[in-house]
């Protein structure tokens, strides 16, 4: 058996004990959440938001409710504004009604009442100058006291005081005595009824309009209210005939500096989150993903370069620095190698080559001392002794050459030399031994190599000496197992007969029989057929 080949130590590491590490599932670590699966600048986003949103909805709340005081503040003060204006023309129209119903019940009683007529114009005094007027008649409508009115309306006459509105113009208020022939009316124009009706503050800007029904009678008009604007209303009766008082008071406007005000915290919230998130990434996410690249595009034998990115932050710095040192590290261990890795292949092509040249001065003095022998025999053993050194030789060439490939050694190749060299080393007796080789190109390794380049040469040594002029044939083909294959040798020779018996006893058959425990197979032999075959173990097909 040839010396075992020198090979490159393992770059691979030692098996450990400890037991392998299995990795958690997704839900163990929160990875298989919606929020694991986002990038980091997506979750920081987030968290900056929703940490932010607390504030903003104060800042916004508290608005609010700035603007509600002073929609509160408004409505008080509307509140004081239409009670007082509402009192004022209240108080004004029921005494002057209660000064004609005084008058009425007089004059029903005594139409040359005087006195009482001149009561009511007393009191119908300073109104006059303001263009309010009164009338007193009869059923036939003589005039008893007062102005006579310029147009008659139609008022019903079910309540006590009935109104009427004259758009634009006034308000007629009238009453019928206890009798109902004698009707009073009362015309207060609206320049009147505004002065009543205008607070004594007048600070306080609002409208006003008196309501009866669907009939209106504006006092103040509107101004000044746009559409952005507010207003706060207020309806207050005033105790006469179904009548109120209509006020509105503007109140705090939908300005530009309330939208501001409303809108500033959420600019604020989305500026604070996206400037930490721009801040983060520039200083933190891009310098990683850099870096990360770098390290993803790492070979080894080279050095991670991190000086070439941008890493702001010095934590992350010292960490490009950091990889840039070990992939220093691993570099040089990795040209180690390599240069021993190329001391050691030269060491092994020596050994092969002196291995090699050993083989060829062996077999050059066997044959040799060959020629020199003086009886056939001795000649004939010479031949069987080189057909065995230069199968190894075989073999030694061809794992030589398949070893730089470290595929394996080709059958193929290897079954066809050997045969070659044991037709050139046949004896003369044997020469007209013919030899048939049907072998697929199987890959197997040196040992396997060895044992069947020698268990050929044992078989075919069998029945030459069985039969000189014995046809054999030699195949090698797939096993019915996989990755295994089978050699089977056929010749008429090995039929069963009593010299194969007396040489497989006593010369062949040991030496055969140690192969195929190196094989780590049963050699069969078939005696009817003469073949002997083995499975054998195989790496691949070339």
């Amino acid at each position: 058996m040839p010396d075992q080949i020198l090979t490159a130590p393992s770059l691979t590491a030692p098996q450990s004990d400890t037991p392998p590490i299995v990795a958690a599932e997704p839900g163990a670590t929160g990875e298989g959440h919606w929020l694991g699966r986002l990038p980091t600048g997506a979750k920081l986003f987030l968290i900056l938001s929703g940490a932010l949103l607390p504030l903003v909805l104060i800042a916004i709340v508290a608005t609010l409710q700035i603007t509600r005081v002073t929609d509160a503040e408004a409505r008080s003060r509307l509140r004081i504004a239409a009670n007082e204006s509402a009192r004022a023309i209240a108080i004004e129209l029921v005494g002057d009604m209660n000064a004609l119903r005084v008058a009425v019940n007089a004059l029903g009683t005594d139409p040359a009442d005087a006195p009482s007529c001149a009561r009511a114009q007393g009191v119908f005094a300073q109104q006059a100058s303001a263009g309010a007027r009164f009338e007193i008649a009869d059923r036939q409508g003589r005039l008893l006291c007062g102005v006579r009115m310029p147009q008659p309306v139609d008022m019903e006459a079910d309540d006590p005081v009935n109104a009427a509105v004259l758009p634009g113009k006034g308000l007629i208020l009238s009453l019928t005595g206890g009798r109902s022939d004698i009707t009073a009316r009362a015309f207060f124009p609206q320049s009147f009824l505004r002065r009543l009706g205008r607070p004594t503050s007048r600070a306080t800007i609002f409208s006003s309009e008196l309501l009866l029904d669907d009939q209106t009678l504006s006092l103040e008009p509107a101004s000044g209210i746009g559409a952005l604007h507010r207003r706060e209303e207020l309806r207050t009766p005033l105790g006469i005939a179904d009548l109120q008082l209509h006020t509105e008071m503007p109140s705090a406007p939908v300005t530009s500096s309330l939208i501001v005000a409303l809108l500033l915290p959420l600019l604020m919230w989305a500026a604070a989150a996206g400037i930490a998130w721009l801040v983060v990434d520039r200083l933190l996410l891009r310098p990683l993903r850099q870096l990360r690249a770098s390290v993803a595009a790492y070979v080894p034998g080279e050095v991670i370069d991190s000086r070439a990115t941008s890493l702001p932050a010095p934590e992350i710095r010292e960490l490009g620095e950091t990889f840039r040192s070990i992939s220093q590290t691993v570099a040089d261990h990795e040209a180690g190698l390599e240069e021993g890795l190329r001391r050691q292949t030269k060491l092994t092509r020596e050994v092969h080559h002196r291995v090699k040249n050993n083989l060829q001065v062996i077999s050059s003095l066997i044959a040799f001392h060959a020629r020199g022998a003086r009886s056939p025999d001795a000649t004939a053993a010479y031949a069987s002794i080189q057909r065995r050194v230069d199968a190894l030789a075989v073999v030694h060439r061809h794992h030589f050459a398949e070893m730089e490939v470290n595929r394996g050694l080709n059958l193929r190749t290897m079954v066809g030399e050997l045969a070659s060299n044991i037709r050139a080393t046949a004896s003369e007796r044997a020469h007209a031994i013919g030899i048939t080789l049907d072998v697929d190109a199987f890959l197997v390794n040196q040992d396997v190599a060895v044992a069947l380049a020698f268990l050929i040469t044992e078989t075919i040594e069998l029945a030459t000496s069985c039969d000189p002029a014995a046809q054999i044939r030699v195949s090698i083909k797939p096993d019915e197992q996989p990755e295994r294959a089978v050699l089977r040798v056929v010749s008429r020779a090995l039929v069963d007969g009593d010299q194969l018996r007396e040489l497989a006893g006593t010369r062949y058959g040991r030496v055969m029989e140690g192969l195929s425990r190196q094989l780590r197979s049963k050699l069969h032999h078939d005696p009817l057929t003469g073949a002997y075959e083995i499975a054998f173990p195989v790496t691949g097909r070339d």
